[in-house]
């Protein structure tokens, strides 16, 4: 937070995202990005014409798609490169969005919403657990009363059970390797990311992903951050949270 500590963390810097994003939001994921706003409208259960606040929003992926099923957007994201792509998308597509320049930990809204969502692992990433429940804070906050959160991040479950030490592919025109490792008793997953460009140009980030359990993050949003229930599922489509899981899906309604 900019204004209340002189550290500056590392997603903060505008140009890893400049670097990375194109590897992070390739053309699969924009793909994916229609099924899943259909999948968490249905989750929500939000009709057209219902406010979501789309929380750390990035290029507007999943905002702009939330638009086009009627839904009146707000996204909040602290990269302005982001949200100033996210704007051209929103024009091009023809539909209305607000984009906000906010750290979500100092984020406050007059106005409240009947949704709020944050999608693709973009939750766990502070320095302190104490940051993480802020955010979380900051999305009740926002909710009108009965509203939803619908809140997709990687799980130490799902973790463990797709942990790889690394791999390498070509993506947006550059060769990519990752290497991944554990912290402590599986307290958080370090990504090493290296990008190298057709032109031998090589940049490296090196970031921590904090790991709570279904049940940990399920009970502090409960317990901690004033949501009255949080449901656990292993996927948009309502799957059970099991050996199964692919990825952990948590809807906790204010």
């Amino acid at each position: 937070m900019k204004n209340e500590k002189t550290e500056t963390e590392w997603f903060e810097n505008e140009d890893f995202w400049l670097n990375y994003g194109p590897i992070m939001f390739d053309g699969q994921q924009w793909a994916q990005a229609a099924g899943i706003a259909k999948s968490v409208m249905n989750l929500a259960r939000l009709s057209e014409g219902n406010s979501v606040l789309d929380v750390c929003c990035g290029p507007g992926r999943i905002s702009v798609e939330l638009a086009l099923l009627g839904l009146n957007v707000t996204g909040v994201d602290i990269t302005q490169p982001f949200l100033d792509a996210a704007s051209e998308t929103a024009q091009d597509e023809g539909v209305q969005i607000e984009f906000i320049n906010k750290d979500m930990r100092v984020f406050s809204s007059r106005k409240k919403f009947d949704a709020a969502v944050n999608i693709y692992n973009s939750f766990g990433y502070c320095d302190r657990i104490s940051d993480d429940i802020k955010i979380l804070k900051k999305v009740n906050a926002a909710l009108k009363k009965g509203g939803t959160f619908v809140l997709e991040c990687i799980s130490r479950e799902t973790a463990v059970k797709y942990f790889t030490e690394g791999e390498w592919f070509e993506r947006a025109g550059m060769t990519v390797l990752t290497e991944f490792k554990v912290q402590g008793a599986w307290e958080g997953l370090v990504s090493k990311w290296i990008l190298i460009g057709k032109d031998g140009k090589r940049i490296e980030h090196e970031f921590v992903q904090r790991l709570y359990s279904a049940a940990e993050l399920r009970d502090i949003l409960c317990k901690e951050c004033g949501f009255s229930s949080a449901q656990v599922l292993g996927g948009f489509c309502g799957e059970p949270y099991d050996q199964n899981a692919k990825t952990m899906v948590i809807v906790a309604k204010k």
